[in-house]
């Protein structure tokens, strides 16, 4: 069955990956490929990175005893990968096979922001990092990261991990953030930000001037930009879970579900699938996105976080799915 009815489209495919046998990942925070389309499961189980080819097999796994709580990863064309951990602080850079290369922020001590987790937004801006999320690079290497749900900010590192600059504070207002949750950078060094809380993406040049942003997303978590230029979203869409939405936000119950969406670079929606449920195709909570050379997409979801530790959603559903792109 195609998903979408528009000019990109896919079929999901079931029981895509085989886990060894009596693992889990409890949940699978982010998911991205490499330069051979092995594809990486950033979890929160005992092994936190899981590797299978593209078909779905058991590669190799690693990261255990190092991170806190998995979140956001991006992958370089040089195939190292950039992991950020937003319970630790920090952002960690690795080889493929699960060297450590380098480490940005202090484990364990985030900057001041006045941020409270559950009970006090954050107050004011600050430095790297406080519950860091995610990680995007330029087309030239350096860094720009998404921090995240104890700060307000995006930071800019060079690609040997010096920090540039940063910009943002709390608000609604441009260039002001609610949780900026996820980031992307096309190949002209525009900067594209997921403000979950606010639910929009914020557009600003590589030097953070605000350019423009689109509001016809709900919740995004997640950004993708791939070779074609093509936008892929994870939308968030209703509040699951029980616990307070960014301090007492108000989200409806059932509306708008979550979904994929699939934008062109000036914001025309190209695809829109997905919606509540474990059926095949459809979502509780995705989390992460990313597309392969093939352009077959990839979507990982936080259910347990989203409500399943709470019992309010089941937790025996998919939290890893494979759509394979149509060709037409």
């Amino acid at each position: 069955m195609a998903l979408g009815q528009n000019k990109v489209e896919y079929e999901v495919i079931e029981g895509w990956e085989r886990l060894p046998e009596g693992w889990s990942y409890v949940e699978v925070a982010g998911v991205a490929t490499d330069s051979q389309d092995r594809v990486y499961a950033f979890n929160r189980g005992v092994h936190p990175m899981i590797v299978f080819d593209r078909d779905g097999k058991f590669l190799d796994a690693w990261g255990e005893d190092v991170f806190t709580n998995a979140h956001g990863i991006f992958i370089g064309p040089d195939d190292n990968i950039y992991c950020a951990d937003n319970f630790d602080h920090t952002v960690r850079i690795f080889k493929s096979d699960g060297t450590l290369l380098k480490t940005l922020g202090e484990k364990d001590k985030p900057s001041n922001t006045g941020f409270k987790a559950w009970t006090t937004p954050v107050q004011q801006a600050s430095g790297p990092f406080n519950m860091v999320t995610n990680v995007a690079l330029s087309p030239v290497g350096d860094m720009y990261i998404a921090d995240g749900y104890g700060n307000a900010r995006v930071h800019k590192f060079s690609a040997d991990g010096v920090l540039q600059f940063s910009w943002g504070e709390p608000g609604s207002g441009p260039g002001q953030f609610k949780i900026p949750h996820a980031i992307a950078v096309d190949r002209r060094g525009q900067v594209y930000v997921a403000d979950r809380e606010n639910s929009r993406i914020q557009i600003f040049t590589g030097a953070g001037e605000y350019v423009t942003e689109w509001t016809h997303v709900n919740r995004p978590d997640d950004l993708y930009i791939d070779e074609d230029e093509n936008l892929f979203v994870a939308e968030l869409g209703f509040k699951v879970a029980s616990m307070p939405n960014d301090m007492g936000a108000a989200v409806p119950p059932h509306e708008p579900p979550a979904c994929v969406t699939v934008l062109t670079l000036d914001g025309e929606v190209q695809n829109r699938f997905g919606g509540h449920g474990l059926e095949p195709g459809n979502f509780y909570a995705p989390h992460g996105i990313w597309a392969d050379s093939r352009g077959d997409l990839y979507v990982s979801e936080v259910n347990y976080s989203a409500g399943g530790r709470q019992g309010l959603i089941p937790l025996d559903g998919h939290v890893l799915q494979k759509f394979v792109r149509i060709q037409k």
